[in-house]
């Protein structure tokens, strides 16, 4: 009678599959793995404290650093509880070029994980056509705020910059091809027999255990559960007729493509929204300190829910910021669905969820 071999392998926090720095030790019996437990702190910056430590004003340019590439909603974010905590509202133009900038967000977000997927697989040439189509999206954000990824856009009771009608034309035409190459390309993608054999019924994660572990993103909608922060109709939502993208089946395949169906929504949200765009000020001056009191607002990043609370204390300095993100959410999920599948699965299933320890550790 063969025995069984039972090793633990250190996954990560340096793996050719895993562009973050979390490490998840793995014991495996032979090729079946039976547990896991994570370890992340690798790159903890102190943001939180930081941020009681500056003007609240300048609080927005470490926000948006959080994470690079959920850059533009932090910093929209930060500005929304501030506004809570002030108790005004920005004009109705801003809060749609606060939409438009965001869902610009969410499409570079998920071309990007759409072509790590592909390069998780060895399609380089799809992983870099993913990548191309994001330039795209990159481009319209350079050319409406200045900037390709940190776009510092967002000040406290509105937006900096308008977007005018010759580049409101371009950003146009820019979605509008994104949406038609990302789709043609997504379905080469989704009906790939090597990407449906590694992800079809791997990294299961029922609906029950979605919402006990409290997921988010992505992951909690591919699991049969329509909740999305969007849905509340803050900022300019409520005007757009927004419904969740939402898949039954749980596993790494429904993750796909839900974030692939959402980068065509978000194609669509943003030609709504440019034609629905009202005239008028862009911004509105908030004097004086955060009075004391408490603020939450909680939003939808590509990953899913981010959660900001702010208290203040009638001083420049915030007495406290808190900032909960979706991947802290997320992590738990790796518990229940890597055990029982195979050692050769763990790089697909952990990248199912998106991860961004950026975001996690702050």
């Amino acid at each position: 009678m063969s025995k069984v071999v039972r090793t633990v392998a250190p996954f990560g926090p340096q793996h050719p599959v895993l562009p973050e720095p979390i490490q998840l030790k793995i014991t495996c019996e032979d090729e079946k793995v039976v547990d896991v437990v994570p370890a992340i702190g690798y790159c903890h910056r102190g943001i939180e404290k930081a941020c009681e430590l500056n003007d609240f004003p300048k609080n927005i340019y470490i926000c948006e650093r959080i994470c690079g590439i959920c850059s533009c909603i932090h910093g929209c974010s930060y500005c929304e509880v501030i506004e809570r905590l002030f108790g005004v509202e920005i004009p109705p133009r801003a809060k749609y070029l606060r939409v438009i900038w965001s869902e610009m967000s969410r499409i570079h977000s998920h071309l990007l994980w759409l072509g790590l997927l592909a390069d998780a697989f060895g399609l380089e040439s799809m992983f870099m056509q993913f990548w191309r189509i994001r330039e795209k999206i990159l481009d319209a954000m350079e050319l409406t705020t200045g900037q390709r990824v940190t776009q510092s856009v967002s000040i406290i009771g509105g937006v900096r910059r308008d977007i005018d009608s010759e580049q409101q034309k371009k950003c146009i035409d820019i979605v509008r091809e994104v949406k038609k190459e990302t789709e043609e390309l997504g379905k080469v993608l989704m009906n790939d027999y090597t990407v449906k054999a590694r992800t079809v019924g791997k990294g299961i994660l029922t609906r029950e255990q979605a919402i006990t572990l409290g997921c988010a993103g992505p992951t909690l909608r591919g699991s049969d559960v329509a909740e999305d922060c969007r849905m509340q109709g803050y900022q300019a939502y409520g005007e757009l007729g927004f419904e969740p993208i939402v898949e039954k089946d749980g596993d790494s395949y429904a993750r796909a493509v839900v974030r692939l169906r959402e980068t065509l929504q978000s194609c669509d949200l943003i030609l709504e929204a440019f034609s629905k765009i009202p005239e008028g000020e862009i911004s509105i001056k908030v004097k004086g300190n955060p009075p004391a009191n408490e603020a939450v607002f909680r939003a939808e990043q590509p990953r899913g829910e981010v959660f900001y609370y702010a208290k203040g204390n009638g001083t420049r300095n915030l007495e406290r910021l808190k900032v909960r993100t979706p991947t802290f959410a997320n992590i738990p999920a790796l518990l229940v669905m890597l055990p029982g599948c195979e050692l050769a699965d763990v790089p697909v299933i952990v990248l199912s969820i998106d991860p961004c320890i950026s975001c996690t550790e702050r």
